[in-house]
């Protein structure tokens, strides 16, 4: 009952999240937030880690999520390296939650056992979201489905919150059948599943051969539900095409570091690298509508689902279109200030 309970009442907040961005495009949908750069894994096609990094101090996360309920963020997901080696992950999500803003967490599996799930039950956890990427664990990813499977069996028991495991194809992935394998298995425990594309060090695609394209639809076939719904643009990466849309990196859908810099994802860090307590709805604006490079060959499902909400409205012009407009409204600026100075 308890999780039938929790289950009706993270829809409804879906429902108000989505009826809330609908209606408006002046805040952040999801923002992804960085308390812990350190990963107890080392994947070989991963660049989102190191092993020396510290944990950002507690009062520091705060303050951070305190700036994004302050611009009316509706979604924090907690990524990292791996973020349940933070000592104060817990308050971080509790945090999260005292100002109604709804917590998911990224993870790789590692510490799942049932007194860290009850933990994160009780603080307040939402969302989950595991990407494993083979069967047996290999040079490239310890991330296998044999070394987590207990974790999973854990969580289908005890955890309270929703899971959704990722399976992925493409570039080092040395056997694709698995994650059709580990679609099934996610399946079977209860959880939603949904597909990913390896992307390369910008997070642009690399093209999935004619065995890999197969797998990638069977997946995506047993993965129709819950948010799985949103990833049709996959169709197109699957298939090396281009596709066409908005992103809204950098306003709708935010990145902040270890260091509390806005960046427009995980795979772009740098731009446009301005401290959070900082950013201004002048930035978010400025970057809502501006065009984004990489766009079109990006494999980044977090920000293709937010800018779905958006595609409709609201186009977006060249980044130097962009940089003359404002160069243009400082001038004007300008030219004010010296008709009223004294």
């Amino acid at each position: 009952m308890k999780k039938r309970s929790k289950f009706l009442s993270r829809k409804l907040r879906e429902t108000i999240f989505i009826t809330r961005a609908l209606l408006s495009s002046e805040h952040p949908v999801l923002a992804h937030v960085i308390p812990m750069r350190r990963c107890n894994l080392a994947c070989g096609y991963c660049n989102e880690y190191d092993k020396v990094s510290q944990p950002v101090p507690l009062e520091v996360m705060k303050r951070r999520l305190d700036k994004l309920a302050e611009l009316g963020t509706s979604i924090i997901t907690i990524s990292g390296g791996e973020p349940l080696m933070h000592p104060e992950l817990d308050d971080i999500i509790r945090h999260i939650r005292s100002h109604g803003i709804i917590a998911g967490l990224i993870s790789n599996g590692y510490y799942f056992s049932p007194e860290r799930i009850e933990r994160l039950n009780e603080a307040g956890l939402e969302y989950l979201q595991i990407s494993i990427d083979n069967v047996q664990p290999d040079e490239v990813s310890k991330k296998s489905l044999r070394n987590l499977d207990k974790k999973l069996q854990h969580l289908s028991e005890y955890a309270e919150f929703h899971i959704n495991i990722n399976s992925v194809l493409g570039g080092g992935i040395r056997t694709p059948e698995d994650a059709l394998t580990i679609a099934q298995r996610a399946v079977e425990l209860g959880f939603s599943t949904t597909v990913g594309v390896i992307h390369d060090h910008d997070g642009t695609l690399k093209p999935l051969t004619e065995k890999e394209k197969q797998i990638f639809h069977a997946v995506k076939k047993l993965g129709n539900k819950d948010h799985a719904r949103l990833n049709w643009f996959q169709d197109s990466i699957a298939e090396g095409k281009p596709y066409e849309w908005r992103c809204r990196a950098g306003a709708r859908y935010l990145y902040i570091c270890e260091d509390g810099l806005v960046h427009w994802c995980s795979q772009q860090r740098g731009y446009p690298g301005i401290p959070l307590e900082k950013y201004s709805m002048e930035d978010f604006k400025r970057e809502y509508f501006t065009e984004k490079w990489c766009a079109s060959t990006c494999t980044l499902q977090c920000v293709h689902q937010v800018g779905i909400l958006d595609n409709w409205r609201d186009p977006q012009v060249s980044p130097g279109e962009m940089q003359a407009e404002q160069d243009k409204k400082n001038s004007k600026g300008s030219v004010g200030e010296m008709l009223g100075a004294d």
